[in-house]
């Protein structure tokens, strides 16, 4: 099927920061989506929490299989609205790159470390770094050399930043919406971890049906339905149909409300899809209110839950030792890291440090360093 004349044909990209020759049977967005996937940061997703962390179960989620699922319902949204499949695959993939360790509960506490200094922790802007920069792996050009495209969606796929407040950013079009393979992925990357999150909540035995019947209509709604159908069905199985229709209900409105933005909006090409007043992509009304009960539930039911919160409170408290630990001995870090932290504000090698790190590893690192200068044996 062919593009949407509004999609992002790679023909019209703005190509790489480093020029390279085209490639005889891959094109650039595919060569883009090749290279997050085998990076280190990316592999290092598999040992970053979702929610949960492996002490729990190795079937939940984490933050690896979480992008796995997010790309997967990219692809599929994408194909329905015929945009750029390939774009979309590459920034669903690296959408969560830059994510520290222990989730959302690393990057408030990096971010508020950051602040003690004028800075700030934000996961996206880490990832442009990470993909720019950190990631070394060829002879000519620093970090993966990803097409303009990419690195903008990075920037810009969950939000939007002003030129005032980030003039380093500039190069990304700020002023301007990005393109809607782009403005896609937020809202895909709600759709997977809102049910993946129900789906691993009530397997850990943390949610009840009755709790969520009451307290999600839609997931009442899609319970009687399959209920009335198989009143026979095993629990478990009533859930995961259940589950799978409140998906499918999301992604479908996804895909149907924002062919009927574009249609409204009189978009022909990306230029126009860009000069908007607003992104296109999104959920109606109506279930932008589903999402929204389905996201209340999470946050009173699960993520507030002590099991969760407890071992998040200590995993965050050893994020916090170790940033203050190498703050003041530098040394303590890798080599490279010491040797930089001699030529760059000591934050910000501490910070680029403690945001690469993999959730077992920081906590070893905690052990061995902060637990041992604690007992005295440093």
């Amino acid at each position: 099927m062919p593009l949407a004349s509004y999609a992002m044909d790679v023909r019209r990209s703005r190509g790489r920061r480093y020029p390279e020759k085209p490639h005889p049977y891959r094109t650039d967005y595919a060569r883009d989506r090749d290279r997050v996937i085998h990076s280190r940061a990316f592999r290092r997703l598999e040992a970053k929490t979702q929610v949960f962390t492996t002490r729990f179960s190795d079937h939940f989620r984490n933050r690896l299989t979480h992008t796995l699922e997010v790309t997967q319902i990219a692809r599929t949204v994408a194909g329905a609205l015929r945009l750029n499949a390939e774009l979309v695959e590459a920034l669903a993939l690296v959408h969560d790159i830059g994510h520290p360790p222990f989730g959302h509960a690393g990057e408030h506490l990096l971010d508020r470390r950051m602040r003690e200094f004028g800075e700030r922790f934000d996961h996206n802007l880490h990832a442009l770094r990470i993909v720019e920069q950190f990631e070394q792996q060829y002879l000519d050009f620093p970090g993966l050399n990803l097409t303009f495209e990419v690195r903008e969606g990075v920037v810009k796929h969950s939000r939007d930043y002003s030129a005032a407040e980030y003039p380093a950013l500039t190069e990304y079009l700020l002023d301007e919406r990005p393109p809607l393979e782009a403005q896609l992925i937020d809202f895909v990357d709600e759709i997977a971890y809102d049910t993946a999150d129900l789906d691993d909540g009530f397997e850990a035995h943390l949610l009840r049906i009755e709790e969520l019947r009451a307290e999600v209509p839609a997931f009442d709604s899609a319970y009687a339905d399959v209920e009335r159908r198989h009143p026979n069905g095993r629990r478990q199985l009533k859930f995961n149909e259940a589950l799978k229709r409140v998906l499918d209900q999301l992604a479908t409105d996804l895909i149907q409300n924002t062919q009927k933005e574009v249609d409204a909006s009189g978009a022909e090409t990306v230029e126009d899809i860009r000069k908007q007043p607003k992104r296109l992509a999104g959920f109606s009304a109506g279930v932008a209110q589903a999402a929204s009960s389905l996201k209340r539930f999470l946050n009173a039911r699960l993520y507030s839950n002590p099991v969760i919160s407890e071992e998040r409170e200590h995993s965050v408290a050893a994020l916090d030792a170790l940033f203050t630990m190498f703050l003041e001995n530098p040394a303590y870090m890798p080599p490279n890291y010491a040797e930089q932290a001699k030529r760059e504000p000591v934050h910000r090698v501490v910070c680029d440090y403690i945001a690469g790190m993999t959730d077992q590893f920081l906590l070893k690192q905690h052990r061995a360093i902060v637990g041992k200068a604690a007992d005295g044996k440093t």
